[in-house]
């Protein structure tokens, strides 16, 4: 196989895990739970791939052995245990304790699978480094999970092909004017300093950020009838659900500026139906106080204040609506982040969390992981939603989102056979 390196945003800063967890209508059988997982990584190379390194060109790669690198927990369980248990306290708890460290991935793989036994179902909980998957990425393996272990649907063979140059982007997309600047002079300033961060060194340092970091995680359900309302007022207020959801969480946390998470599979040459790896960018929602205040009307004429607050929720939805068609509808936007990590020197996005952080000196480092990602002020707010699916394999699924350095808090949203859940991951 063709060496595949690794992009670096999401290679040197910890807590770059994230989990699926699902609930699949076929009894607890371990023979088959171990045939599909090695069905599975026949399936795709990335399964089986420990983290390489070139030396000479300080650069990391998908080292891909002749076995699968899946570490697989079976757990057991009990056939009376209630199957509706899917946001038990059990889960939450092995989560946290194969996130609560920094995995060496030159030593273990970049997927984590946990089962138990729940009444005649049988639970799964997918834990995938980010290097692995990205959101979307992560839900079709899931998927692809359940078929195999419920119907015997043989997984498809799907080359890994990831984003490996600003070529993979539109020529539109090309780095605005200022963040060219930006990006040029930090890549000047670090190349001045002359040095680099070792994996061993941030891996030691991530272990001593993980043992202090404290991630709390909430679940709540929104059921089909109430999902229902929401998205007929979506409707009539001619807004999307993640329109409403993310102005919920500006209304809730009093903050006006959300990041987003946003796919780009079908925009991109390079992808390929059901490879792995990460397709997705981000950008930030960011709205005025003004821009809301002059779409409202006859406020003061309201008495109901619940109404009062729906209006207000919904008038934010439509600017966080217009706000998301801008982006969406200019490459320079939507591309951004993807554009910086292309021009960004590879040492320097490694060095950009630990030395905002104190562990490496280097004030390049600390230059963009403030400016660029977040880190030293570590106050943001995110969402990323995974959408709908139906499944006849799947009773119920949610989605455990990354709890980056950068974020204060953040939901991970997915919405499986009419019901929502939404996940919260928060300092």
């Amino acid at each position: 196989m063709q060496r595949i390196y690794t992009e670096r945003a999401h290679l040197m800063c910890p807590n770059m895990c994230f989990g699926i967890a699902i609930a699949v209508n076929r009894p607890y059988d371990e023979a088959a739970i171990r045939d599909a997982v090695k069905r599975l990584a026949a399936a795709h190379p990335f399964l089986n791939a420990l983290l390489g390194y070139a030396e000479a060109e300080n650069a990391y790669y998908y080292r891909v052995t002749d076995r699968p690198q899946v570490e697989l927990r079976l757990k057991g369980g009990r056939h009376d245990a209630p199957e509706s248990a899917l946001a038990a306290p059990e889960i939450m708890k092995e989560y946290r304790q194969l996130t609560g460290r920094d995995w060496n991935l030159f030593e273990e793989g970049m997927l984590k699978i946990s089962a138990w036994q729940t009444g005649q179902k049988t639970q799964f909980l997918l834990v995938f480094h980010h290097l692995l998957a990205d959101g979307r990425g992560a839900l079709g393996l899931a998927e692809e999970l359940a078929e195999c272990y419920v119907r015997g649907l043989e997984p498809k063979s799907a080359p890994e092909t990831l984003i490996s140059s600003v070529q993979d982007f539109p020529p539109d997309s090309r780095l605005p004017l200022i963040s060219r600047m930006l990006v040029s002079k930090a890549n000047r300033d670090w190349e001045k300093e002359r040095h680099c961060v070792t994996y061993a060194d941030y891996h030691a340092f991530a272990n001593e950020f993980l043992r202090s970091d404290r991630v709390r995680h909430s679940i709540f359900r929104i059921g089909q009838e109430k999902l229902d309302r929401i998205r007929q007022k979506c409707h009539e207020e001619q807004v999307t659900v993640n329109d409403y959801l993310i102005a919920k969480m500006m209304q809730e946390e009093k903050t006006r500026k959300v990041i987003i998470a946003s796919d780009l599979r079908s925009r991109l040459s390079c992808y390929r139906e059901g490879a792995l790896g990460n397709y997705s960018t981000a950008f930030s929602v960011e709205v005025k106080k003004r821009e809301v205040a002059e779409r409202e009307t006859s406020r003061t004429q309201m008495s109901d204040q619940n109404a009062l607050e729906v209006r207000s929720l919904f008038s934010l939805a439509r600017t966080v609506h217009d706000r998301v068609a801008v982006t969406m509808a200019h490459p320079k936007h939507l591309y951004l982040v993807l554009q910086c990590y292309a021009e960004l020197d590879p040492g320097l996005l490694d060095a950009a969390f630990i030395s905002c952080k104190g562990g490496f000196p280097s004030k390049a480092g600390k230059f963009i992981g403030s400016l660029f990602f977040g880190f030293e002020a570590g106050n943001g707010y995110s969402i990323t939603n995974l959408g709908a699916i139906e499944s006849e394999s799947i009773a119920d699924a949610y989605f455990i989102p990354p709890a980056s350095p950068a974020i204060c808090k953040t939901q991970g949203i997915l919405t499986v056979n009419g019901v929502m859940t939404v996940c919260t991951s928060e300092r």
